[in-house]
């Protein structure tokens, strides 16, 4: 399987964002007119894109759902979504707008058969459980509830119930532009057959190109894209070479 870099559009307020954390707040940036966002990535080479309704993780309500909207109609690359996923109809809903691939989080713990049932109905392969971990334990609604369980176990029960991928977010070096620790996505990358992708702590082309040397299937990176720490044609120049 082909390595996939993935940018960031972080949806919160109507305008493309990234926080430190997680943390409503915290925004290292915050732009008008993320289609605008979306497109820049494109431009620069990327043909997938990562695109989180931060408000509907939090709050459980797709609020940024036209802006999603408009996005997929408009752009002809790989775009998977998540957050405010709190149900099947919500992710046919994505799915049938032309998402690639819905991430599950919230929703996929409370009722994990709900990935069983999404992957009958729409292949396995479109169908993405987040696994989201501050200090090693997993989370939910929005990175603000811990689950009190590891991400090999959950990653390993997502697999059987037919999770076409995982993605694997660690909250602890989310948006600080520092690095990532990639300790934690060996060992996941290890313990499952699926592809798993990684996010947080992505700020370099040495970062990126780590996790795919570890197994990793894909990688997202955020602030460090904004902020210019990170570009994404040499990044994916990097991948090429």
């Amino acid at each position: 399987m082909k390595f996939a870099f993935f940018p960031a559009v972080d949806l919160r307020g109507g305008k493309c964002v990234q926080l430190v954390g997680g943390v409503p707040g915290t925004e290292v940036v915050a732009l008008d007119n993320p289609l605008a966002q979306a497109e820049r990535w494109i431009g620069e080479g990327a043909d997938h894109l990562h695109i989180i309704d931060l408000d509907g993780a939090i709050q459980g309500k797709r609020v940024n759902a036209p802006i999603l909207a408009q996005i997929v109609r408009e752009l002809d690359v790989f775009i998977q979504v998540g957050g405010g996923i709190r149900s099947e109809e919500d992710a046919r809903e994505l799915l049938s707008l032309g998402v690639d691939r819905a991430i599950l989080g919230t929703a996929a713990l409370k009722e994990p058969d709900m990935i069983l049932r999404l992957g009958e109905e729409h292949g396995g392969e479109r169908i993405m459980v987040a696994l989201d971990v501050r200090r090693g334990d997993v989370t939910t609604e929005g990175w603000q509830r811990s689950v009190g369980r590891r991400a090999v176990e959950l990653g390993r029960i997502f697999e059987e119930k037919g999770a076409g991928s995982i993605l694997f977010t660690n909250i602890d070096v989310e948006g600080r532009e520092g690095g990532i620790d990639i300790q934690p996505v060996r060992e996941l990358v290890a313990a499952l057959r699926i592809p798993v992708v990684a996010a947080g702590g992505v700020t370099t082309e040495e970062d990126v190109l780590a996790l795919r040397d570890a197994g990793a299937a894909g990688a997202v990176a955020g602030a460090a894209i904004y902020t210019g720490k990170l570009s994404v044609s040499r990044t994916l120049q990097a991948l090429r070479g």
